[in-house]
């Protein structure tokens, strides 16, 4: 992999200076729209890459000169984009290079799954439209599935409120020597104005409508510090709820400030909020939203290493709202009974060394209440008690189960138990939540109710309110948990530093403070 040095260039140099002629090889008239009128400095929404396979990767932009208008600031007409990828920065040993069209149906969005690549390795790659080249974008393909591989670093993020501060903790990780970046979700946020904290902006109102949500996302990316991360590795991603709207469950609308929607009116909702989702992030076709509904579960592999799973625990659930009875219900469901299928006939095959299980919200038990009173969260996996125990069960037969979680905000290390009744019985896994990028402005070492968290949960190790990521660096005899927190995101600038270290051996769920 590339040093830093490199990298930075690539992000801080961008392709200008290379000049349009460098993109040898494609035709002209596709390169320069057929003689049609030229599209003016598009890639203002930067690139990005995801979901690498070992002989490829999706390569994603999205053209938009005006990105807060409605339609980007481009003509209601298909404009032809070329594409490369290269072996070195500078684009002279290019390996693969082709041409599309951005169409206005798809807010001249350009997804580009390209093959043919070489397992584990490092590529740049970038877009033309016009005259007009985008930033240099740095990837990495997997390595082959069974292959040994000595080494998985990626980092996992989640919770990237806009108003509520600055995304240097995205310059930070995009300064680190990483593989994959893993978002948990809450990508953008759906609701009203908010306030602002030195903020641009800020949300005038709920949105509601497939322009909404692509004014939405695209402010969201234009911030300089997302669009270098994103640029600097690979991403996987997936939805939580503020994609679509605060603590939707499956057809059922539950917003905040408004009745309950219709299902059937729901339901257009969320087909434009996926719409928009699957145009600004790098997916595959395979990911492409019909109306409502887009299967967003998916898994990859990193040779013998590492298998991720990565969840949707949002669109096929229960309706989370109910009573302590109800919660017990055997039937009640997170996954839908086809991922859950899915996800345990993934487990019950062929694994790699440490399987990571992906996903939005809370798995391990949470009791908020001191003394033998209980409460628990409705939206996390503690509302759906018998699915979890029965996930965690066949979690804990595959090889170096972890669970990676996000929304709550929050820094939490948490010991998986066999009976999270019975502090004494056998910790079988291990789950790392990832605190937020910015949502919840510049956060604290702890609140008021984590040391009640702490005494009445044993298997809960950690907790820290600082916003950041998880740094991990996968190997064959252990995992390495890096908290990496920024001091304030109100203002920009915060430096970054570790707050915590665990490490995870294989073979002995559990980690331990380093």
């Amino acid at each position: 992999m590339a040093g830093t040095p490199s990298r930075r260039r690539v992000l801080l140099a961008g392709t200008a200076a290379l000049g349009a002629a460098a993109l040898s090889g494609v035709p002209a008239a596709a390169a320069e729209g057929a003689g049609s009128a030229p599209v003016r400095s598009p890639f203002t929404l930067g690139v990005a890459s995801g979901d690498p396979l070992p002989g490829g990767v999706v390569l994603w932009t999205r053209l938009a000169p005006e990105p807060l208008a409605p339609d980007g600031g481009m003509p209601a007409r298909p404009v032809p984009v070329s594409w490369q990828v290269a072996e070195d920065e500078r684009f002279h040993r290019v390996v693969a290079a082709g041409a599309g069209l951005a169409r206005p149906e798809a807010a001249h969005a350009v997804h580009v799954e390209v093959g043919g690549l070489r397992p584990g390795r490092e590529y740049f790659y970038r877009f033309r439209a016009g005259s007009e080249l985008s930033p240099v974008g740095r990837t990495k393909t997997a390595p082959r599935p069974g292959a040994r591989t000595d080494r998985f670093a990626f980092a996992f993020a989640s919770c990237q409120n806009y108003p509520e501060g600055f995304y240097t903790a995205y310059r930070h990780m995009a300064e680190e020597d990483l593989d994959l970046v893993a978002f948990l979700g809450d990508y953008i946020y759906e609701g009203g104005a908010q306030g602002t904290i030195g903020r641009g902006h800020a949300p005038a109102a709920e949105i509601w409508t497939p322009a909404d949500y692509r004014i939405r996302l695209a402010q969201y990316k234009t911030d300089p510090d997302l669009q270098a991360a994103h640029a600097a590795f690979p991403w996987a991603v997936v939805f939580d709820d503020h994609e679509v709207e605060n603590n939707w469950a499956g057809d059922i609308s539950q917003p905040d400030t408004e009745p309950d929607q219709d299902p059937a009116v729901f339901r257009q909702r969320r087909a434009a909020a996926f719409q928009a989702y699957y145009e600004h992030m790098p997916l595959r076709r395979a990911q492409r939203p019909a109306g409502p509904d887009i299967r967003i579960h998916r898994r990859l592999t990193f040779g013998d290493l590492a298998d991720v799973h990565l969840l949707d625990t949002r669109q096929f659930r229960d309706d989370q709202e109910v009573s302590p009875q109800q919660r017990l219900d055997p039937d009640r469901t997170i996954l839908g009974a086809a991922q859950k299928a899915w996800l345990l006939g993934n487990l019950a095959g062929p694994t790699a060394r440490w399987n990571i299980l992906a996903q939005q919200v809370f798995f391990s038990a949470r009791d908020f209440t001191a003394g033998p009173e209980q409460s628990f969260s409705d939206d996390a996996w503690d509302s759906y008690p018998v699915e979890r125990d029965f996930v965690r069960d066949h979690l804990a037969k595959a090889s170096n189960p972890v669970v990676i979680t996000g929304d709550v905000h929050a820094s939490y290390v948490a010991d998986i138990k066999a009976d999270f009744a019975n502090p004494a019985s056998a910790t079988v896994g291990t789950e790392l939540v990832g605190t937020s990028i910015t949502s919840g402005g510049d956060g604290v070492e702890q609140n008021a109710g984590d040391a009640v968290q702490l005494s009445e949960n044993p298997h809960l190790k950690f907790v820290n309110r600082k916003r950041g990521y998880v740094r991990n660096v996968v190997t064959r005899t252990e995992w390495t948990a890096d908290y990496r927190v920024v001091d304030y995101v109100s203002r920009p600038g915060a430096p970054v530093s570790t707050r915590a270290s665990f490490v995870i051996a294989d073979g002995e769920a559990g980690a331990v403070r380093r």
